[in-house]
């Protein structure tokens, strides 16, 4: 072999140990939340709140959701709370016919009894964080309660989550979120495995170890005071929810996780949607980790507080090895570099796979929806790596909302086509390293390489088969600021 084709082999086998050893950290730290979440104990949540029922506002922020607006509204009005205690605040900041659809709603549940105010505003400084601070100056409650566009709560969860806020000290609780539409579709089921890890397990854990956890943007009650203790709501993250929520607990509150309490939301129908929401939630989490996790470093909070807090912050920098692993391994069979070391891959295996698979085998409850799973996150790697990237070295793109859809066939708001050829050219190296594997007697690689592939198959056609209506709902935003 010559002098480059040995330094490449080199090179490249290091490359690959070293994205395993990077991944099987995460892994670790996997095993590390299910092992606190087997040995959590689950205490009996309260009942009852003493004394006067604290006025509640509920905030509603919304930008361009003709689908879904009138469910929220209407859902949110039917909350089993004191008429004269709770008021209903619809931040608007849409741009198109979504305006006349909160109009009617909000007049339909006025007429009913409901206070409900619409709040919009010339402009959408600072997105989301901006409307629903506008809000905030605005609002009558001692607790405010939020909820995205495409939840639909049940009538008794403010009854059931408000007695929590008997603890003074704490600020937020969050409850669980369900899943409207789990069973549409093997990407709807993939994306519900995967966040039933965060709150079934994750949230719980963090709980139960007297660690950090965050408000997830929707389906949870602040109280007021925390809000404005933390420093409110700050625009200059994708990611305000969990941005407020390390502000707040670095100020001393303390916060609730109410998985008994669970809110049903729409789950992206379209790879094109699920990956608008997941590269703002990527980018958000590390424009986070930058902005505080000095102060979080200096904390004085116990030192397993501050590691976890940071290894939430910074875990998608998980991306950037899982991508090295995608990209490295089928070429240590297409170089000639042959299998890895066998401790590379029992590592591999034991740290990297087996974690991920336990993880979500026990948050799903069961093992049908865990291939699924696995498949699209190996799928979302490039995307997501990309992302990651973008927000290390500062790039700022503007407040991408996720499309929903209601229940009409289709949103009206698909994304634009999306980059998917670069998991579609990944797929070509795979297949041809797997053929090559079982050629050379090498299989035992093959079912990686033919794993991967299927992954990246799966995002890329879905990403580049995408349907365009963005040009539509600009249109339509346009004719209505000229009709206005």
């Amino acid at each position: 072999m010559h002098l480059p084709a040995i330094l490449f082999s080199d090179v490249l086998s290091t490359a690959m140990a070293g994205c395993v050893g990077l991944a099987a950290l995460h892994g670790l730290h996997r095993l590390g939340l299910l092992g606190t979440w087997l040995r959590r104990s689950i205490p009996s949540p309260p009942e009852t709140l003493s004394g006067t029922a604290p006025f509640v506002t509920v905030q509603l922020p919304l930008y361009n959701e003709r689908d879904v607006a009138r469910r929220l509204i209407e859902a949110c009005a039917r909350l089993d709370w004191p008429r004269d205690r709770f008021d209903l605040q619809v931040l608007d900041d849409s741009t198109d016919d979504t305006r006349a659809v909160v109009d009617q709603a909000a007049a339909a549940v006025r007429h009913a009894g409901v206070h409900v105010e619409v709040v919009r505003r010339s402009t959408r400084t600072g997105f989301k964080a901006g409307a629903l601070a506008a809000g905030l100056l605005r609002a009558r409650g001692d607790l405010i309660a939020v909820f995205d566009a495409d939840f639909v709560p049940d009538p008794t969860f403010l009854s059931r989550v408000i007695p929590t806020f008997a603890d003074p000290r704490v600020g937020m609780v969050q409850a669980r979120w369900g899943h409207l539409n789990a069973d549409e579709s093997w990407l709807t089921r993939a994306q519900a495995s995967l966040l039933d890890g965060h709150f079934v397990i994750e949230h719980a854990a963090r709980q139960a170890a007297g660690c950090w956890f965050n408000f997830n943007g929707t389906a949870g009650v602040w109280r007021r005071a925390c809000i404005d203790g933390a420093g409110g709501w700050e625009g200059d993250t994708l990611t305000e929810d969990l941005d407020l929520s390390y502000r707040a607990q670095l100020a001393g509150w303390s916060f609730a996780y109410r998985p008994d309490v669970t809110v049903p939301a729409e789950l992206p129908p379209s790879i094109a949607a699920f990956r608008v929401q997941q590269r703002r939630w990527a980018m958000g989490s590390i424009q986070v980790a930058q902005k505080l996790g000095r102060r979080i470093f200096d904390a004085e909070v116990p030192r397993r507080v501050r590691a976890e807090a940071l290894a939430h912050l910074w875990a998608n920098l998980a991306w950037l090895p899982a991508l090295g692993l995608i990209v490295g391994l089928p070429w240590t069979v297409l170089a000639r570099v042959g299998e890895p070391p066998p401790a590379v891959g029992l590592v591999s295996l034991a740290l990297c796979t087996l974690p991920n698979v336990v993880f979500y085998r026990l948050a799903s409850g069961s093992f049908r929806d865990v291939v699924p799973a696995l498949l699209l996150a190996i799928g979302l790697a490039p995307a997501q790596a990309r992302a990651v990237v973008e927000a290390l070295v500062g790039r700022r793109p503007g407040f991408a909302r996720t499309p929903k859809r209601g229940e009409g066939g289709r949103s009206s708001y698909e994304p634009d086509r999306t980059r998917g050829w670069l998991e579609l050219g990944l797929v070509v190296p795979h297949l041809a390293a797997a053929a090559l594997a079982i050629a050379r007697g090498h299989a035992s690689a093959a079912p990686f390489l033919l794993f991967f592939a299927a992954g990246l198959a799966w995002v890329g056609s879905g990403a580049v088969g995408a349907r365009s209506a963005a040009r539509g709902e600009h249109q339509k935003g346009s004719a209505l600021r000229g009709a206005a």
